[in-house]
């Protein structure tokens, strides 16, 4: 009954945007079901979700509803409230930043938004740089183009913590979506002062805190590299080409159908670089061109992943443990050859990420801080070490899902940065005849081979959403052992453990060195499960990891 009251009401009051209008209008009873049954969950993340008509979906409505809250929250905490916002490719990215500044302004809360779409780290960064209160930025990543969101930073440039979205939520909650939100109009907002375009000063400020990251410290390289690269239609185009290019790499080929922004992804439906799919047309090209290095961005450009020939002159993808691993050996021994490491260095690292990671870290005498999913995590603990006058201190961070960020201008994972970094890694290896194939065989001669994997499970609508929360309580019962690995044992971290905060997350610590993760997704409809195993080689290892995955399917289907 609940939900069709609602749904009525949408049909009398949502008819400012026609294309909703004309959803509502159209809906069959399980549709109105699936987009009516919740409203849209709002956490740490912000909002996401398929774009169209309802509360449980990206529309004009929640997005107003969503700023209006944060909004009468800014005006709590700050006397003079501000806000930086920033879209990416995505459908109705750009209505939906420019309904939110709207709101802001009709709310006295100043606005700073990018005229132009921009990658999801410069809002981090336009944030601490204007000195702004909170960042919007409106991006799914690199969800399929029916999703996108809403992702809020603090005044730090960090994704928001559990306590400010709790607060955040409450004043959501307290809205009615279509009697208590406060509107205005964008180009009036413009006109009047009370909406700024980012000027282009803060851009190239970006720009240049991104070429300072570099760790050759006055050594030569050979930067002629033949280098292809895929935006994936998104963000990424102007500002990673502008980087590379002024840092002297200029032999540039860009993948033509995924050059320019296109919310609709016509040749990557799923526009992650972690898909290899979305890495096939980029590889076509690289085999084109004869290419030394493939990399590609995701839509908000925050991720990177890459592909590299190896001894068959075949092109082969790295996965964003192995690029982490790559990254954080290069930087930390270019820092130790240079005198150029801090006195208490720190690797930050999630807890889903290859634990190869921390053997790395101790060998150059760094101290690895293990932090819950999600990179606003790893920013929270570099607000942390500044507070403490120690952000110096930070060396390098990385997520599994190829995020990485080398420095602490901004509190996200960077996909310029990243992009770049790789850049200066291959040419370095390459002017010395080693391939970043060749340098991953030392790591694991030095350390042992490790093999990361994760297997993504899809549970859409509301049955989904209930299917997920059977299974989690499935998985905490008691097992015993995945694939003929005892559970030594079991850390669940939904009351909290280590000092982090709560979060419906299961780690099943394994017998010979290997791991098995289990969590939702915080941002889709799936269930993720992570499996790490250390073995003597490649083979052993996946050999294993099939096994584990088999045991752990069975908890699943």
């Amino acid at each position: 009954m609940k939900i069709k009251k609602e749904y009525e009401r949408w049909l009398a009051n949502a008819v400012a945007d026609t294309d909703v209008a004309a959803e509502l209008k159209a809906m069959d009873y399980v549709e109105v079901e699936d987009a009516f049954y919740r409203d849209l969950a709002f956490g740490t993340g912000g909002l996401r979700g398929v774009i169209g008509a309802g509360t449980n979906r990206m529309n004009i409505y929640t997005v107003a509803k969503a700023s209006q809250g944060l909004a009468d929250y800014l005006k709590k905490h700050f006397k003079e409230p501000s806000v930086a916002i920033g879209y990416d490719s995505r459908i109705k990215s750009d209505v939906f930043a420019k309904v939110a500044a709207g709101v802001f302004a009709a709310n006295g809360v100043s606005v700073n938004i990018w005229p132009v779409l921009m990658p999801v780290p410069t809002v981090s960064f336009a944030t601490r740089y204007l000195h702004t209160s909170a960042g919007v930025m409106v991006t799914a990543s690199h969800n399929p183009g029916k999703y996108n969101g809403y992702k809020v930073y603090g005044a730090d440039g960090c994704q928001i913590t559990t306590e400010a979205a709790v607060e955040i939520l409450a004043e959501i909650e307290k809205l009615d979506i279509f009697a208590d939100v406060k509107t205005s109009n964008f180009e009036a907002g413009v006109a009047n002062g009370s909406i700024r375009y980012i000027p282009d000063e803060v851009y190239t400020a970006f720009v240049e805190q991104v070429k300072s990251q570099s760790v050759l410290f006055g050594e030569n390289v050979n930067k002629n590299v033949a280098i292809v690269y895929s935006p994936l239609n998104g963000t990424g185009l102007k500002p990673v080409t502008r980087t590379l290019q002024e840092m002297g790499y200029t032999n540039i080929t860009v993948v033509k159908e995924q050059e320019q922004p296109d919310g609709h992804f016509p040749t990557c439906p799923y526009p992650n670089p972690e898909i290899k799919e979305a890495m096939a047309l980029g590889m076509e090209y690289a085999r084109k061109c004869n290419a030394d290095l493939l990399l590609a961005t995701d839509p908000d450009c925050d991720r990177v992943g890459i592909a590299v020939k190896n001894k068959a002159g075949e092109y082969e993808l790295l996965t964003g443990n192995q690029t982490g691993m790559l990254l954080l050996d290069y930087i930390c021994s270019q820092r130790i050859k240079h005198g150029k490491m801090p006195a208490d260095p720190v690797m930050i690292k999630t807890i889903v990420t290859m634990d190869m990671g921390e053997q790395i870290a101790a060998h150059y005498g760094l101290r690895t801080v293990n932090v819950l999913t999600g990179f606003k995590f790893i920013g929270e603990q570099i607000g942390k070490l500044e507070q403490l006058g120690k952000a110096d201190s930070y060396v390098f961070g990385f997520e599994e899902s190829y995020g990485y960020l080398t420095g602490s201008y901004v509190r996200d994972k960077d996909g310029v940065d990243g992009a770049y970094m790789i850049c200066e890694m291959f040419s370095y290896y390459a002017t010395q005849g080693i391939s970043l194939l060749d340098r991953l065989d030392e790591l694991y001669k030095t350390y042992g081979y490790c093999l990361n994997t994760l297997h993504s499970y899809e549970f859409d609508g509301s049955a989904g959403f209930a299917r997920m929360q059977s299974i989690m309580q499935a998985f905490r019962g008691g097992i015993k052992e995945f694939g003929g690995k005892k559970v030594v044992r079991l850390l669940d971290y939904v009351q909290g453990l280590d000092g982090l905060p709560k979060s419906d997350v299961l780690k099943f610590l394994l017998e010979d060195n290997c791991s098995l993760v289990v969590r939702p997704s915080g941002t889709e409809p799936k269930l993720k499960i992570y499996i790490s195993v250390s073995a003597e080689n490649k083979e052993m290892a996946e050999k294993v990891e099939d096994e584990i995955a088999k045991t752990a399917e069975k908890w699943i289907c």
